[in-house]
């Protein structure tokens, strides 16, 4: 754990030194849990969220999108719950004076009883080699069990005080397991108490006439209140979905771990409106189908999990997570939710106008139940960097940091190398670059040998460099190098577009996705 750790601090320093995310207002001291996208990582950003797009209005044909405003009439989060319910379970260190969520404390300690099991297994496995029997030895080794029922005495105890919201219990259980601060060591906590997430506003010309506002601290309700202007102007038949990418606003007390937990945030989402009765059909053919949509990326499919909900939302009848493996463990990029007809019945209610659909096929009206896939872009951002992010020892005991990003998601997708700056190379490779940058986002470098330029492109994760030498001016031919092997090979410059485009384009990886619905 504390070499993950050591990755994850790498990893946060590469990031600002490469220009993918600076803290926010750095020259002022910072901002807590605000960040600035760099250079780098606007185009790795706008990859993903291209990605997610592309996958969701291109490759099914009853999905659109909007764009809503972020400001709302502050009654809508009345009717979908965030007035009353949208809270965090806090406790403090009296010691540390650190804040932390209740709930996450214990699913820390939970999570430690399964490092416990998985020592065991690869303490077991190291030992008897091949003749090795996993499940058999899970099913009946005596501490591998110990572990295993101590994990589901707590789970259950856990999941009771979620869904009675019992704070006292949730307390007692940080108290009973011995559940110590991070920072401080001690176990002098105060009582867990409720937070509201939300930000407040005004808006309004005078202190008198200002309407209070919140920034919205989700981007599903823009989607719920324009659900019949989607339908009506769209001719959308049930079951249709609605997508949209946009910011949110957390007032995140416990905000860390870099970029996961931000107070402004980006997500995806898309709402799947689907008859009665048939919503846990389709909240089962979305999951297999956003959980391809990750392992489609080649990041490791072991990376990914599904860990479903201890404590359904108050809108819910079915809620999992997609984890990813994250250098300090497993955590959700993706939330799955069977939402029912919550929204649109309680918008119907507190705005009085019918929010039903007429369906053609039965001859009747209804409120449609809904299915949710909600994906933080900036987590999604943070798994596919941590995953990419390598040290490599090479031959002759040099070393190279590497990023080993997506060929379609990389921010720069060629970089281009004269060998000398000199002798009419750096006229030619500008050439070869203006024909080029209209399909690729490219990278001009001259300075330093072309070694130290390999090093800086594989940083940026760039798939490939082409060098033009001497010989290029007579046989227009160009060396290509490939990133993640190194490996280089000569081909002619008219060659280079097709071969660029089907390794980098959007559409090779669009087309591993096995579409369900």
């Amino acid at each position: 754990m504390a070499q993950q750790e050591e990755v994850f601090k790498k990893l946060v320093s590469h990031c600002k030194e490469y220009g993918f995310v600076f803290p926010s207002s750095e020259i002022y001291d910072g901002l807590g849990a605000v960040y600035d996208y760099g250079q780098n990582g606007v185009e790795l950003k706008n990859n993903i969220k291209r990605y997610w797009w592309d996958s969701m209005t291109l490759l099914n044909d009853n999905v659109v999108g909007i764009d809503s405003a972020i400001f709302m009439h502050p009654t809508i989060w009345k009717a979908s719950g965030h007035v009353d319910a949208f809270n965090d379970p806090l406790i403090d260190n009296k010691d540390s004076k650190k804040r932390y969520r209740a709930d996450v404390l214990i699913e820390e300690q939970l999570a430690k009883y399964d490092d416990k099991i998985d020592k065991e297994v690869e303490k077991a496995a190291k030992k008897f080699g091949d003749a090795f029997d996993e499940q058999k030895f899970r099913e009946t080794n005596p501490r591998v069990l110990e572990n295993a029922a101590k994990k589901a005495e707590l789970h259950t105890r856990f999941a009771k005080a979620l869904n009675d919201n019992n704070l006292d219990e949730l307390r007692q259980i940080i108290v009973d397991y011995e559940i110590v601060c991070p920072v401080s060591g001690t176990r002098n906590w105060t009582e867990v108490r409720q937070f509201n997430l939300m930000f407040a506003t005004e808006m309004g010309s005078t202190a008198d006439g200002a309407l209070k506002i919140y920034l919205r601290p989700e981007t599903a309700q823009g989607i719920f209140v324009n659900f019949l202007n989607v339908q009506k102007s769209g001719r959308m038949k049930i079951p249709f979905g609605i997508a949209q990418i946009g910011k949110a606003f957390r007032n995140e007390i416990v905000a860390r771990q870099f970029i996961f937990r931000m107070r402004e945030f980006e997500q995806m989402e898309m709402q799947f409106f689907v008859r009665p009765g048939e919503e846990l059909e389709w909240f089962e053919k979305w999951k297999q189908t956003r959980i391809q949509w990750h392992k489609a990326l080649g990041l490791g499919d072991k990376k990914y999990r599904f860990h479903d909900h201890d404590k359904l939302a108050h809108y819910a009848n079915a809620a999992t997570d997609i984890e990813f493996e994250m250098p300090f463990g497993f955590k959700e990029v993706e939330g799955i939710h069977s939402r029912t007809d919550f929204d649109l019945g309680s918008h119907e209610k507190y705005s009085g106008k019918k929010m039903q659909y007429f369906d053609p096929e039965l001859n009747k009206s209804y409120t449609p139940y809904v299915i949710e896939t909600s994906i933080g872009v900036d987590r999604m951002f943070l798994s596919v960097l941590a995953a990419s992010y390598h040290e490599e020892e090479l031959e002759g005991g040099d070393t190279r940091v590497v990023l080993q990003l997506p060929p379609a998601l990389a921010p720069v997708k060629l970089g281009i190398l004269p060998l000398v700056k000199k002798d009419g190379l750096p006229e030619k490779a500008l050439e070869v670059m203006n024909e080029l940058k209209f399909e690729f986002q490219c990278q001009y470098d001259e300075k330093d040998s072309i070694g130290k330029r390999y090093r800086r492109q594989d940083a940026i994760g760039t798939p490939f460099c082409i060098t033009i030498d001497h010989d290029t001016l007579e046989d227009d031919r160009v060396t290509i190098r490939h990133r993640d092997t190194m490996q280089q090979e000569r081909v002619p410059i008219v060659d280079l577009e097709a071969m660029i485009r089907k390794k980098v384009n959007m559409k090779s990886l669009l087309k591993e996705l096995k579409i369900n619905n």
